[in-house]
């Protein structure tokens, strides 16, 4: 089938939701959009919205889309669908006033028939009622509205279903592999045939391999086509290198070529036991993987290629080889990243089955849905090399139960039947899994630890279950682990698993293999402050394939689990205006923090050192602080005003001493390495100048790493930090001074200004501040760590007109540098 982008010339309008059949009466209040569009993030933030901190504040509402078109006349003898990647909230597709249908799961693709709706003599409406009023449903932000691409696909005569190619690598070696491609092909002439079928597989752009198949068909038939190919001297995809094919399938009729289609692949197998732990193409790989949630920071559940490619890269450059994708199947775009990148991926399935977490969740219609939701997920994924492990869930309430058991190895056989080229697991949680066995369980920690009071969180959902959780970490939370009711509830989901999925239950990883010995362990989501630890079992343990952090990536919603408070709140309990999680290795707008750099150390990825310094401008105060956090410290070393201070300064590094100088004047030699937790740790009355810090192994100069004092900001830098844009840019902005140095001292903040002019608009401008009032779609936002981000949409992506954009501030501070970059017939520039 042939893809047209269906996402332009579209209006939007908020409805009232106290009439329902408003948006059938005109469209006075209507805005012209194009998808994807996300509603949610242009909401006035509430602090009395009822799904508070879990969505970062941000209310839910009623939306109206709408789009009038031309059918084609060439569609009377085409199949044409519609297929939506993503609408949030439930979503009715009205075409020409007729319901064509309804989707309830806002994280799940689907499509429609528009056959029996469309008129060939009028113009026709198709119009989505979109309700994401009942809040609270999900347990993070998850924005509103058509969120993603909506695509209109058409087959004429002999065509290549949608979704319905797939290629499967059935053997590999250094001389050979052997692919199958399977392809289901669709006769709607109107009568019997003979069909040629051409399968072409090529590498950067060259004829490797090919096949030519005739199928006979009966009138109004579907058929299956399956050929096996060698490939020579393949080109293996891994992480390391991610080698890509492009499979070309095209079919005739009467020497008329009637459909082409053309899916990326790579060429590798899996293989999964104890004592290699997971393999790719006989390779052991040893997973440092993150979860993410969906959205893309400051423009909000909005899905564009160039957006999830950001996210992806950077992670990749901070050490992860996986993503997790929590807790809903990942979009087609941060696949296609991945399989580009060489990220592999954990696809989740859902965050809930028969239970309710929230109480407009999706648990009411998982009974009825799960198998069409599994054979999406399955259709999108199936050619994506990345993609290695189905999870079927996370922290499933009934997943203790008998009745639990049952739906795991249900969910885990139906993946299977579909995809047997995959693994399956549960991201199982002890304290939900325990049920009934809760009370017993805490008793027997209360008698060997005591409890504590901290953790009593509010606001529901997502605050009173982390805010429990957060008592289970150190040894109480290895306690907890081993505890032999845990085990029983632990016990027969992870039986049909092939993978023995554990949240923050790492004290179990030893007792796992002595109870399973033919099993695999993996932490499918574990504290991001922890890593030393948990990666030493997953160096230690063949059993143990890795560890997936929660999280690498700063998102919004779940607010506040990672920021320190100095004034006496304490997290969870859904602190207005408090509205990003802020416990992402990597901030909100893609910079890189200080357990980012400590934990590609710990992975032993690099030998360069790195400083941290705790604020200076919260010395000698105490903060609230849960599981989930790290330390409140940066890599700088400018603080006007606090000179005299001691500062306490980190020095991260993999080798075995460190030496740290303060203007040229050493600090002394302290240890490090493995057996000082990689910390060297110092305190520093701040002055001025340089601080450098020098790793060594055995007197071998390992590396260095230097910080400077930055002066009053005088400048802009401004730089674009996407590549390859068709819809969007990112362009990242610093406040430096005269030296170019970064200034990120928060007294030092700076008010900024944007517009777009040209063939752009602003679509979102913000920084990574977790508690601000300001609005991503403001032109106008405050510096918070010295930097912000512009996200720059193009109007139109065939128009050769730039796009420019011009940022000032009040004090007229100078741009420092201006960036021109085209791509392809688009272009885009910045200057002051």
């Amino acid at each position: 089938m042939q893809c047209h982008n269906f996402n332009k010339d579209w209006t939007f309008e908020k409805a009232d939701q106290a009439d329902r059949l408003k948006a059938f009466y005109g469209n006075s209040n209507a805005v012209a959009v194009t998808l994807p569009h996300d509603a949610m993030i242009r909401e006035k933030r509430d602090k009395d919205c009822p799904s508070g901190a879990q969505s970062g504040f941000y209310p839910g509402g009623v939306y109206t889309y709408e789009k009038k078109f031309m059918a084609q006349n060439e569609w009377k003898k085409q199949d044409v669908f519609l297929e939506f990647e993503g609408i949030y909230g439930i979503a009715r597709v009205w075409i020409n006033g007729s319901l064509a249908a309804v989707n309830r799961n806002g994280y799940m693709g689907f499509s429609v028939d528009l056959k029996p709706w469309i008129s060939y003599e009028h113009e026709n409406i198709i119009r989505i009622d979109v309700d994401n009023s009942k809040q609270p449903n999900s347990r993070w932000y998850s924005g509103s509205g058509i969120y993603r691409d909506v695509n209109l696909w058409t087959g004429k005569d002999v065509y290549i279903s949608h979704d319905k190619l797939r290629i499967t690598t059935l053997s590999v070696n250094d001389d050979m592999a052997v692919i199958e491609v399977c392809a289901q092909l669709k006769n709607i002439i109107g009568h019997g045939l003979e069909a040629e079928c051409l399968i072409e597989i090529k590498k950067d752009g060259q004829k490797t391999a090919s096949d030519t198949q005739r199928v006979v068909f009966r009138s109004e038939q579907m058929q299956t086509v399956r050929v096996q190919i060698p490939i020579e001297h393949p080109k293996k995809w891994s992480p390391k290198q991610p080698a890509l094919y492009e499979c070309h399938i095209t079919t005739k009729f009467d020497d008329k070529i009637c459909d082409e289609a053309v899916s990326n692949f790579g060429i590798r197998v899996l293989a999964l036991d104890p004592v290699c732990g997971l393999q790719i193409n006989g390779e052991t790989v040893k997973l440092r993987g993150t979860c993410i949630h969906h959205d893309n920071g400051v423009i909000g559940a909005e899905t564009f290629k160039e957006a999830e490619w950001y996210r992806c890269k950077r992670l990749k450059e901070a050490g992860f080889n996986a993503i997790r994708s929590a807790h809903h199947p990942m979009s087609r775009a941060m696949l296609d990243a991945c399989d580009h990148i060489g990220m592999l991926v954990m696809d989740e399935l859902t965050d809930m089955w028969d239970k309710e977490k929230n109480t407009y969740d999706f648990s009411d219609i998982f009974e009825d849905e799960y198998n069409q939701w599994i054979n999406h997920m399955v259709e999108k994924d199936y050619n994506h090399p990345s993609v290695i492990i189905y999870s079927v869930g996370n922290e499933i309430q009934e997943a203790g139960t008998k009745q639990g058991a049952w739906i795991n190895r249900m969910l885990c056989n139906k993946f299977h039947e579909l995809d047997n080229t995959r693994y399956t697991t549960n991201a199982l949680n002890g304290l939900n899994c325990a049920g009934r066995r809760l009370g017993f369980i805490m008793r027997d920690v209360a008698e060997k630890f005591g409890m504590d009071s901290h953790g009593s969180g509010s606001g529901g959902g997502s605050n009173a279950l982390n805010s429990f959780m957060s008592l289970m970490s150190g040894e109480k939370g290895e306690f907890f682990a081993k505890h032999p009711l845990v085990s029983e509830a632990l016990e027969e989901c992870s039986q049909s698993c092939d993978i023995t999925g554990l949240n923050y239950l790492s004290g179990r990883y030893e007792l796992e293999h002595e109870l399973h010995p033919a099993k695999t362990v993996l932490g499918t989501e574990t504290y991001p402050a922890d890593i030393e630890n948990l990666w030493k079992l997953v160096e230690t343990y063949p059993h143990v394939i890795g560890d997936f952090t929660w999280t690498g990536y700063d998102y919004i919603g779940e607010a506040g689990v990672g920021i320190f408070h100095y004034d006496g709140n304490a997290n969870f309990t859904s602190i207005y205006p408090e509205r990003l999680g802020y416990i992402g290795d990597i901030d909100l707008i893609g910079n890189r923090r200080p357990i980012s750099y400590f934990r590609e150390i710990v992975y032993g990825l690099t030998d360069k050192p790195y400083i941290a310094v705790e604020r200076l401008e919260h010395a000698g105060q105490t903060a609230d602080k849960t599981a989930w956090m790290f330390k409140d410290n940066i890599s700088s070393w400018t603080w006007k005003g606090f000179e005299g201070t001691t500062a306490n300064v980190d020095v991260y590094s993999s080798g075995d001493e460190v030496e740290l100088f303060l203007n040229d004047k050493s600090l002394g030699r302290k240890p490090a390495g493995r057996e000082n937790h990689f910390t060297a740790s110092y305190e520093v009355p701040y002055e001025p100048g340089t601080l450098k810090a020098v790793a060594y192994q055995k007197d071998r100069k390992l590396g260095e790493y230097e910080l400077s004092t930055a002066k009053s900001v005088t400048k802009l830098k401004v730089c674009r930090v996407t590549e390859n844009e068709r819809n969007i840019a990112y362009i990242k902005i610093w406040l430096v001074d005269d030296n170019g140095t970064i200034n990120s001292q928060e007294a030092e903040k700076r008010l900024l200004h944007a517009s777009v002019v040209g063939n752009g608009v602003l679509e979102g401008f913000g920084t990574a501040n977790p508690s601000s009032e300001e609005d991503y779609f403001s032109d106008s936002v405050t510096t918070f760590d010295g930097s912000a981000l512009a996200a720059v949409r193009w109007k139109d992506v065939k128009s050769k007109e730039p796009a420019v954009l011009k940022v000032w501030t009040d004090d007229g501070c100078q741009v420092m540098n201006s960036v021109y970059f085209k791509h392809e017939h688009r272009s885009f520039n910045e200057i002051t």
